[in-house]
């Protein structure tokens, strides 16, 4: 009984779990703030190699 209580009042577990799921909510957030740009790079870099296709003579 003392073990079963003891691992009730161990934290680590709980805050590996916390930093877990921060970290999860981080990569959530980057990939969806990144969707726009990677568009908008695209389009970009697209206009670069047409400009350049245009500027050698096609």
């Amino acid at each position: 009984m003392k073990k079963f209580t003891k691992f009730l009042r161990e934290n680590k577990g709980v805050t590996a779990l916390e930093y877990g799921l921060i970290a999860g909510l981080i990569v959530v957030a980057v990939g969806v703030a990144v969707t726009p740009i990677r568009a908008a790079l695209n389009v970009t870099f697209g206009n670069v190699v047409a400009a350049l296709n245009n500027a050698n003579g096609g």
